[in-house]
C-alpha cells in the first residue's frame, strides 16, 4: 500500500532583496515527502537546500524574502497561505525543525531546562515535577552526559555538539508528523554521530515520523533516507530512491558529489621553527552553583590540566567527543576566557595581561568560531564585517585598500568578491563559515584557532578549504590549533594531534603514529567509528 503525502512542495521560488537588487536563492523546486519517510534534500552550500525548508515553516526573514511562485501544501492545506494562528500550532507540533547552528537559536539567558521545557508547556500542558522529568528523559535520549548537572546550564557553558543534541531534544519533544533535521550532526564527533542517528530512526519508527534530512554527508544519506533529491543553485537536478542514486548516478552534478572528499596530506614544518603558542597545566572550571545564595557546589572540569605546545608552520588538531573540551582549549588559549596556567606567545606569557595589554596581540592571534552566523553581524554588509578588523588594526588603509583586501580574501575562501555588499542572511551555512574565515585571514595572522571550520561544508568545499589553509600555512608559515570531530579533515592537516576526553589529553603525539597505531582504547573507538562511516563512503562512490 502506497504512503500517504505529507508534505507536497510545487513549483517553490524564493527571491531575497537587499539593496535593490533581487537574487533568485531557488528556483521552480518540486518534491514531496510521504507520512513515515525519510527523504534528503542534498548539495553544495548555497544551492538552497535551507532556504527551501525554512519555506516549510515560513522562517525565512520577510519581507526581504519573498515566494515568487510556488505553493506547499500539508495534508493538503497550503502552508504559504495560511494565518499565524495555523502557523503557531503547525511550528513544534506538527512540524520541528533541528537548526544548522544551534547556537543562534538558543536564549543565551535561559537555562537549558527552560528551553527543553517551554514547548512540553506550551503544547502539551505538562507543569511541576513531570516537565522536569521529561526534560531529563530527552537529555538522556540524545546523550547529555549527566543530564541533572545540565539543567541549569545556560547554552554557552555547553559545547557546539552538546547544544545541537538540546536543539533535538527540543524538536522531538512533542513527537511531530514531520522533523526536519538541517545537517543534525554537523557538530557531533563520529562516535556520537552514530547514536543520534540511531535515535532519530528509532523515533521515526516508534512515531511513524517523516523526516527531511538536510546534509552534506553522504555516508548519512546512504544509511537514513529512502529517497534522495539533489539540487544545484536553486535547482533539483535530480531525484531517485537512495540506492539508485549510488548505484548509478545520472547527473554529472551527483557523481562530483559523491566522489568528493579532502585528500593529501599535511604540509611538513619544520621542527626547529619557533614556537608560537605553548601552555602547561592549563584548567578551565566552570562552578556549578546552588539555592538561595548561589553557592559552588561542583565544577565542570572543561579543561583540566592539559599542556600543549604549537610551533610556527605547524597544525594541531585537537579530536575528542562533543563536550570533551577542545572548544573551550582553543579560546582559553586565545585569552578569549578564564583560565588557569601560564600561556606563553611567542616567548611572551599573556595569561595576566589587561584587555588593553592584549590588544597588540588580537591581530596576530585569530580565531574561526565554529557557529558562523553567531559571529557575523546580521546588521552588518560582507564588506563590514571584514572591514571592521581591518579599521582598528590598519587604520593608515584607504577604503580602497580595505576593500581590495577583503575582496582578495572572499576570492582566496572561493567566494565571489561582488558579494561583498550582501548580507549574512542571504548566505547558506557553508557560505558563512566561509566568510568568517575569510574574515580572520584578511588581518594576516600568525596563529588561528579553527573551531570546526569545515563542519557545515559539503565534502567538495571541504577538499577546497583544506587545499585554502594548507596554501595559506605554507605561504605565510601560520600555526594552526584545528578543532574537528572529522578525522577524515584532520589527517589531511595535521601534523600533530591531541585525543581529548573529559577535559584531558588520553593520547597524543605525530598524526600518522595516532592514526596507524593508536594506543588509548578511546583513540581506537573514535577511529573505528570514522572508519566504519569511510567505509559507507567508499561503498557509495563504488557503488
Amino acid at each position: 500500500m502506497a504512503k500517504e503525502v505529507l508534505i507536497n512542495v510545487k513549483n517553490l521560488s524564493v527571491a531575497f532583496r537587499s539593496s535593490g537588487v533581487t537574487t533568485t536563492a531557488v528556483n521552480g523546486v518540486s518534491f514531496n515527502i510521504k507520512k513515515g519517510e525519510t527523504v534528503a534534500l542534498v548539495g553544495e552550500s548555497g544551492s538552497g537546500k535551507s532556504v527551501s525548508a525554512l519555506s516549510i515553516l515560513r522562517l525565512l526573514p520577510y519581507p526581504a524574502a519573498s515566494h515568487p511562485s510556488g505553493h506547499i501544501y500539508l495534508d493538503g492545506k497550503d502552508i504559504l497561505n495560511a494565518p499565524e494562528s495555523d502557523l503557531k500550532r503547525i511550528r513544534g507540533e506538527r512540524i520541528a525543525m533541528i537548526f544548522q547552528e544551534p547556537m543562534t537559536s538558543l536564549n543565551p539567558l535561559h537555562t537549558i531546562e527552560r528551553q527543553v521545557s517551554e514547548t512540553l508547556i506550551l503544547h502539551r500542558g505538562l507543569k511541576g515535577p513531570a516537565v522536569r522529568q521529561r526534560v531529563l528523559e530527552l537529555l538522556t535520549k540524545v546523550g547529555i552526559p549527566e543530564p541533572e548537572k545540565r539543567l541549569e546550564a545556560f547554552p554557552h557553558q555547553l559545547s557546539g555538539g552538546q547544544r545541537q543534541r538540546v536543539m533535538i531534544a527540543m524538536a522531538l519533544a512533542n513527537e511531530p508528523d514531520l522533523l526536519i533535521a538541517d545537517e543534525p550532526t554537523t557538530a557531533l564527533d563520529v562516535t556520537i554521530q552514530a547514536q543520534i542517528l540511531e535515535l532519530l530512526r528509532n523515533l521515526q519508527r516508534e512515531m511513524g515520523m517523516a523526516m527531511l534530512l538536510i546534509t552534506h554527508d553522504l555516508g548519512i544519506v546512504r544509511r537514513m533516507a529512502e529517497r534522495v533529491y539533489v539540487m544545484q543553485n536553486g535547482a533539483i537536478v535530480e531525484e531517485q530512491p537512495t540506492e539508485q542514486l549510488f548505484e548509478a548516478p545520472k547527473h554529472p552534478y551527483t557523481r562530483h558529489l559523491i566522489a568528493a572528499e579532502p585528500k593529501g596530506e599535511p604540509p611538513l614544518f619544520d621542527a626547529s621553527a619557533p614556537v608560537v603558542a605553548e601552555t602547561q597545566d592549563l584548567k578551565v572550571w566552570f562552578p556549578i552553583k546552588r539555592g538561595l545564595l548561589q553557592r559552588t557546589v561542583d565544577h565542570i572540569k572543561a579543561v583540566d590540566g592539559l599542556s600543549i605546545k604549537i610551533f610556527a608552520g605547524q597544525t594541531v588538531g585537537v579530536v575528542g567527543e562533543s563536550g570533551s573540551g577542545k572548544t573551550t582549549l582553543g579560546l582559553a588559549l586565545l585569552r578569549l576566557i578564564s583560565s588557569t596556567g601560564p600561556i606563553v606567545y611567542m616567548g611572551k606569557r599573556i595569561d595576566g595581561l589587561s584587555s588593553r595589554e592584549m590588544r597588540p596581540y588580537r591581530r596576530e592571534m585569530q580565531v574561526v568560531f565554529q557557529d558562523p552566523y553567531g559571529s557575523l553581524s546580521p546588521r552588518l554588509s560582507i564588506f563590514e564585517i571584514i572591514e571592521e578588523g581591518l579599521l582598528i588594526q590598519k587604520p593608515e588603509w584607504t577604503s580602497e585598500q580595505r576593500r581590495e583586501q577583503a575582496a582578495r580574501a572572499l576570492r582566496d575562501v572561493g567566494l565571489d568578491p561582488k558579494a561583498l555588499d550582501r548580507y549574512p542572511h542571504e548566505f547558506s551555512g557553508g557560505q558563512r563559515q566561509r566568510i568568517a574565515i575569510a574574515r580572520a585571514m584578511a588581518l594576516e595572522p600568525k596563529f588561528i584557532v579553527l573551531d570546526e571550520p569545515t563542519s557545515a561544508l559539503d565534502m567538495s568545499v571541504q577538499a577546497q578549504i583544506v587545499d585554502l589553509l594548507r596554501e595559506l600555512q605554507a605561504k605565510r608559515n601560520l600555526a594552526y590549533v584545528f578543532i574537528s570531530h572529522d578525522l577524515k579533515v584532520v589527517r589531511a592537516l595535521c601534523n600533530y594531534v591531541i585525543v581529548m576526553r573529559n577535559g584531558r589529553a588520553v593520547e597524543e603525539g605525530p598524526a600518522e603514529e595516532i592514526f596507524t597505531a593508536p594506543k588509548a582504547e578511546y583513540t581506537k573507538a573514535l577511529l573505528a567509528a570514522a572508519f566504519d562511516l569511510k567505509v559507507a563512503h567508499r561503498a557509495a562512490v563504488a557503488g
